[in-house]
């Protein structure tokens, strides 16, 4: 009878035990289904990469892209990002074959962050080629259309989402040397708007973020004063984060981001 009794008990605890793994199976199942995805372009150093780790660190299924193969690969590994992909965002095509790729591999991409950009060449107009111009439009207005155009299709098809487009402070304070810059961010600005006002009716939100000055790379090469980059990448990653995850109800339209003690009017 006792023998009788620890067998019971025990085939008690056998089937407690299966019922604990097949419950855990099926959260981390239901867990992984529910997490959100974002994507994140030029999330290899800078702004982006500050805020891939951000999201990251708050439970967000991270797949960053960028045009160089080896810091993307870095960057994963570093970081334990779920993906990365080398992505050329003044390719529409290469667009297309992201979405493609994410579409068939996760369904879904719940916040999309326009991110990469960059001064190719920073100085007045008269001192720049056809190259020069159509470059720095491509990279900083183009690469943005493209990606909202591309991967808004997928958010009208789920009927949600969020793309967060990052200009600058030269979208509204131009300085010398840097009008053709400013234009591109201005377009992202305006563009930015717009692009909300068509797709809010699916329940997507747009967002542009304007950061001053930060300490990064392109800052440094664009020979910004150091005492006017009292931004940390961190804080541009805080205010992205803040923008995409806003109760549904909510929408950032717009969001400048200075440091305290920088200069607001052009120099």
């Amino acid at each position: 009878m006792v023998f009788a009794s620890f067998f019971i008990i025990q085939i008690s605890a056998r089937n407690v035990m299966h019922n604990l793994i097949l419950y855990n199976k099926i959260e981390h199942e239901r867990g992984l289904k529910n997490m959100k995805t974002v994507l994140i372009t030029g999330a290899t150093s800078g702004y982006g990469l500050a805020a891939a780790k951000k999201f990251k660190e708050n439970g967000f299924r991270v797949i960053i892209a960028s045009r160089n193969a080896a810091k993307v690969e870095k960057a994963v590994s570093d970081n334990g990002f779920d993906d990365g992909y080398v992505l050329d965002v003044c390719d529409y095509d290469g667009w297309v074959d992201l979405k493609i790729k994410l579409s068939d591999k996760y369904g879904s991409i719940d916040v999309l962050i326009n991110n990469a950009g960059g001064g190719t060449k920073i100085a007045d107009v008269t001192d720049q080629n056809q190259s020069d111009i159509d470059s720095s439009i491509e990279l900083n207005l183009n690469s943005v259309i493209y990606g909202s155009s591309i991967f808004g299709q997928m958010m009208k098809e789920q009927k949600s989402g969020t793309i967060i487009n990052i200009s600058s402070v030269c979208a509204r304070h131009c300085w010398g040397g840097w009008s053709v810059y400013a234009a591109a961010k201005a377009g992202v600005l305006n563009f930015t708007k717009g692009l909300y006002v068509e797709l809010q009716p699916y329940g997507i939100r747009a967002t542009c973020i304007i950061p001053a000055a930060a300490s990064t790379g392109f800052q440094k090469a664009a020979g910004i004063p150091e005492e006017n980059q009292t931004l940390k990448p961190d804080d541009i990653a805080d205010a992205i984060f803040y923008a995409a995850t806003v109760p549904s109800g909510v929408t950032v339209e717009e969001m400048t981001v200075w440091g305290t003690s920088q200069v607001v009017q052009p120099l």
